[in-house]
């Protein structure tokens, strides 16, 4: 006897189940979670097969004429998306997947879209997508500040709906007997989702933006040469005969030359491989290249320093007693100076800015 086919309320129950059993696990790398992965997006793929064939969302209809248990189903392009993101493989398996989750992210707001689900920011925000899902952005201005209170404005929004969802959740009786009470949890529930889709349909993009500056794999069977051994060593102590690299407390970068073979930036020539490699841990500021006892010979030897006293060192004799015509010399000389400030008194010379 073949077993009866399912209906889309037990498939869609059986699919919720194996997708929250996934939530426990960290690895997603692991065999046995791709496994569990790959049954659940097929149990999806069977609920949104179902839904098609029994034309369970129209486009000749409104929001009013889906009853609030259908609105759940709603969100099976959705928890596709989100799952065949979740796909592990190589580079070229990746992009598919990644694709694929973009096709259903898509097809879920233009669902959401064609029933009027969609507050006027969201409707916004898929128009600016299609225009340029390349380079799509959740807040798609250039100006900084706009873009951070857009950023904060969402997050504030998403706060709010996870508040409202936990409170229906945590709360089952206010569910009981209220079918306008389910109808607002399920759409609150599809304008979460909405959120999370755009800030995905941004992360894909930006993903799909990096895996295209990967280099393409090697045809299949075709080996990947070995390495040069003389390449390797220079790889190993990170050397380069180029003269454009970056070079340690340089703050210059680009080409040295131009086409023409004009000089473009100021660079240094090295004469040997050991030379530039001494310059790379030696600190950042100026060592002593003499010692002090080596600086005061150096200053000796250019005159820098007096010895043996003098008039220029700046040391008077003491005076000799016995010599009177010093002595009378000497005190003409103060009596000189004496009587010539008792004349100049001190500030007398500059008359000029008095008032």
């Amino acid at each position: 006897m073949e077993d009866q086919p399912k209906s889309i309320r037990a498939l869609f129950s059986d699919a919720e189940r194996k997708r929250e059993d996934l939530s426990s696990a960290f690895d997603m790398n692991n065999p046995t979670f791709q496994g569990n992965l790959a049954a659940a997006i097929a149990t999806y793929e069977e609920c949104l097969k179902l839904s098609e064939q029994v034309s369970l969302f129209s486009p000749n209809e409104t929001l009013d004429d889906v009853s609030s248990s259908d609105l759940q189903y709603m969100a099976i392009l959705y928890h596709l998306a989100d799952l065949v993101q979740k796909i592990t493989g190589d580079l070229g398996a990746r992009r598919a997947n990644l694709s694929a989750a973009r096709s259903y992210y898509e097809r879920f707001l233009k669902l959401l879209d064609s029933y009027d689900v969609l507050r006027k920011a969201d409707a916004e925000l898929l128009e600016a997508y299609l225009e340029n899902r390349d380079g799509f952005s959740n807040a798609s201005t250039r100006d900084a500040a706009a873009r951070r209170d857009a950023k904060i404005a969402r997050f504030k929004e998403e706060k709010e709906l996870k508040r409202r969802l936990e409170y229906l959740r945590q709360n089952p009786k206010v569910l009981e007997n209220d079918e306008q009470v389910i109808r607002e949890l399920h759409l609150t529930n599809l304008a979460f989702m909405v959120h999370k889709t755009f800030q995905a349909l941004e992360s894909i993009a930006q993903e799909l933006h990096i895996l295209s500056l990967a280099p393409p794999a090697p045809p299949p069977g075709q080996s990947v040469p070995a390495p040069d051994s003389r390449q390797s060593d220079r790889n190993r102590d990170h050397y380069s005969d180029r003269l454009d690299t970056q070079l340690p407390g340089l703050k210059f970068s680009g080409p040295i030359l131009s086409s023409s073979g004009k000089p473009l930036r100021p660079f240094t020539l090295l004469d040997t491989r050991q030379r530039l490699q001494k310059g790379v841990f030696r600190p950042d500021h100026n060592l002593p290249t003499m010692t002090i006892d080596e600086y005061l010979e150096e200053e000796k030897r250019r005159g820098g320093i007096i010895e043996g006293g003098g008039e220029q060192s700046g040391i008077r004799p003491e005076p000799d007693e016995d010599n009177l015509e010093k002595a009378d010399e000497e005190t003409m000389k103060a009596r000189a100076w004496d009587e010539f400030k008792e004349d100049n008194p001190k500030g007398s010379g500059n008359t000029l800015n008095r008032g």
